[in-house]
C-alpha cells in the first residue's frame, strides 16, 4: 500500500495548528510543549517520515518496537518509550530510549537505577499516574507519591524528570480534573515535566500544563 505522504503533512500541519491555539488559550509558548509521534500503529517506512517533517521526537509502546524501528531510523530521533517496560528489557533499552514516560513502581525505578549504574549513563524517566482512578489503569496512585521523595533522593543515576497519565477516554472536557490532579502533583513534589494528552485530549492537556503530548491516530489517520 502507497504511504500518502501529502496526507500525513496535512494531519500534521491541522495538529500544529490546534496545538498553538491551544498554547495562546493557556497564555503558553508553543516552545513549552513537545510533540512525541506515537508509532506504535505505523510501519518504520511512514515513521521515516516524520523527521523529514521536523517531528524529531517519536514514541512506542512495547521495547521490542522501539528496539526494532531505533535501527532503521536516523540516530538524531529521540526515542520515548511510553508504554510498560519489563526489567528483562531494561538493558537492552536504556541506550536507545531518550525519555521512558512509564515507570509506574519503586521496583521497575530501583531496576532501572541498577542497570544505569551498570552501564554508566544517566537515564530521564517519568513516575506513571493513575490520576483517573481507573481500576483498569496502571501507576502510581496519587496517595503514593508524597511518600515517594526520599527514594527519588537517593538515586544516582535515574533523573525522574516529571509525572506521566492517561485520561479516560471520554469527553475531553471530562478529562480536565486527570490532568489537574497531575499537575498539582507535580508541583507538590518539585519536578518539571507532565506527559499527559492523547489525540482525543491533548488540547485539554496543554491548557493543564502537559510539556509532552503522546499523538498517534491524529497524526496518522488516512496515512
Amino acid at each position: 500500500m502507497a504511504i500518502d505522504r501529502t496526507r500525513l503533512r496535512t494531519n500534521l500541519e491541522a495538529v500544529e495548528e490546534r496545538i498553538a491555539k491551544a498554547c495562546e488559550r493557556a497564555g503558553r509558548r508553543r516552545s513549552e510543549v513537545t510533540l512525541v509521534a506515537v508509532t506504535k500503529m505505523v510501519s518504520p517506512e511512514v515513521a521515516a517520515l516524520l523527521p523529514e517533517l521536523g517531528i524529531l521526537d517519536l514514541g512506542e509502546n512495547r521495547p521490542q518496537s522501539l528496539w526494532h524501528k531505533a535501527a532503521m531510523l536516523p540516530t538524531e530521533v529521540h526515542w520515548h518509550l511510553i508504554g510498560h517496560l519489563q526489567r528483562n528489557k531494561i538493558d537492552k533499552t536504556l541506550p536507545m530510549a531518550h525519555l521512558i514516560h512509564a515507570v509506574d513502581s519503586v521496583r521497575l525505578l530501583q531496576a532501572i537505577e541498577q542497570e544505569a549504574v551498570q552501564q554508566r549513563r544517566q537515564v530521564s524517566v517519568f513516575l506513571e499516574v493513575n490520576a483517573s482512578g481507573e481500576a483498569s489503569k496502571q501507576g502510581f496512585s496519587p496517595a503514593d507519591l508524597p511518600g515517594l521523595a526520599p527514594i527519588l533522593r537517593e538515586l544516582q543515576h535515574v533523573q525522574v524528570r516529571g509525572l506521566m497519565t492517561m485520561a479516560a477516554l471520554q469527553d475531553p472536557q471530562a478529562c480536565r480534573p486527570t490532568f489537574v490532579t497531575l499537575r498539582q502533583l507535580r508541583d507538590q513534589l518539585g519536578l518539571e515535566q507532565l506527559s499527559m494528552g492523547m489525540s482525543n485530549d491533548f488540547e485539554i492537556a496543554i491548557e493543564e500544563g502537559a510539556t509532552f503530548i503522546r499523538l498517534g491516530t491524529v497524526l496518522f489517520e488516512g496515512v
